[in-house]
């Protein structure tokens, strides 16, 4: 089979590989639609383990069906997710599956920018799901990232009617952004240093919109009635953004540090003011079982427009030219690729 092997972000080959073989309570996916995601340009982290498949934004057919399993068959549309907990731990019992050690040891065979994936048993078990009929795959490829916004805004306690900033507006800020409108959020204010990002920001749900080099809290309370707001999504690791953050949240509001940073970044934190201002910082990082279902609910009925962020889709020969997209950070919002095409 064809697969796009990584070896940095500027060297993306097609190359042959072996079909996996599947075993007992295992699935052969036919992989339809592979989003590139963000993380998936982090050379700190995925260089040091190339050559490398990479693609976990998946949807695709299940093409072969391993002895033992249940609930799927033959020409099954399904979505699935690389990560999964084990479900048994104390931190998986109590709430906490993304620091499980079992979600950070499962992955796919090989990965998403391939014709086929083998699933292994426990992803079979616990991380993929049929999809509806409404649901194409390209949409399918926004479960898993949606899924991770779930979580974002459950770690976050948001509730219905609190105002929202999301700072960043790449593709998981709009994601973010939508999400709070379906979730019934007060006001949205997004930053992004592009005009263009802002634009798509406000396209999409935004209900202000704010350069991140201007005064954004005073931008924030000129839009909000002189108040800050009480949830602020940094969906960026940039440092300037980060600060930004903790002048933008109400007092007794939430920070959530979405975005992964670089090693070795640090931040200096005014404690006191933190203190006195009962401000809460929170991270999030990946979508467990139950959020990818919440996920893929959201996108079946239609609350969460995934369809119109696509931007490009190319086939698996041109993997390279998506990533250089992605990394160009302009003329694109989400990258799919198709690699049955």
């Amino acid at each position: 089979m064809r697969a796009a092997v990584y070896y940095n972000n500027r060297d993306i080959r097609l190359e042959e590989r072996s079909r996996p073989a599947i075993g007992a309570g295992e699935l052969l996916v036919r992989i339809e639609a592979s989003g590139i995601c963000g993380s998936d340009l982090m050379e700190w982290y995925r260089v040091p383990k190339a050559p490398i498949v990479l693609g976990h934004e998946v949807a695709g057919v299940v093409e072969e069906v391993g002895q033992g399993v249940e609930g799927f068959a033959v020409g099954d549309r399904v979505v699935t997710t690389h990560h999964v907990p084990c479900n048994t731990c104390r931190y998986c019992l109590t709430g906490r599956q993304s620091v499980c050690d079992t979600l950070k040891a499962t992955h796919f065979d090989p990965g998403g920018f391939a014709e086929f994936v083998r699933l292994p048993a426990l992803n079979v078990d616990r991380g993929t799901f049929r999809l509806p009929d409404q649901v194409s795959f390209e949409e399918a490829t926004f479960v898993e990232p949606l899924a991770c916004a779930v979580r974002a805004f459950r770690i976050a306690a948001f509730e219905p009617g609190q105002s929202v900033a999301v700072l960043g507006s790449g593709i998981s800020g709009v994601l973010f952004i939508q999400l709070a409108r379906a979730l019934g959020a007060g006001p949205i204010l997004a930053t992004d240093m592009s005009a263009d990002r802002l634009a798509t920001a406000r396209r999409f749900g935004a209900t202000a919109v704010l350069p991140a080099e201007s005064d954004v809290a005073q931008g924030i309370r000129d839009a909000n009635g002189g108040q800050l707001v009480e949830r602020v999504f940094v969906c960026t690791a940039a440092l300037p953004a980060i600060r930004q953050a903790l002048g933008c949240v109400d007092r007794g509001g939430t920070v959530m540090l979405y975005a992964p940073a670089d090693p070795g970044m640090e931040l200096e934190l005014p404690l006191l003011e933190v203190w006195a201002n009962g401000t809460n910082i929170v991270h999030s990082y990946a979508g467990p079982p139950a959020d990818m279902q919440t996920a893929l609910d959201l996108i079946a009925a239609g609350r969460v427009d995934v369809a119109g962020m696509v931007t490009h889709r190319l086939p698996l020969a041109e993997t390279q030219k998506g990533f250089d997209l992605v990394l160009a950070g302009r003329g694109s919002l989400k990258v799919i690729v198709e690699p049955q095409r």
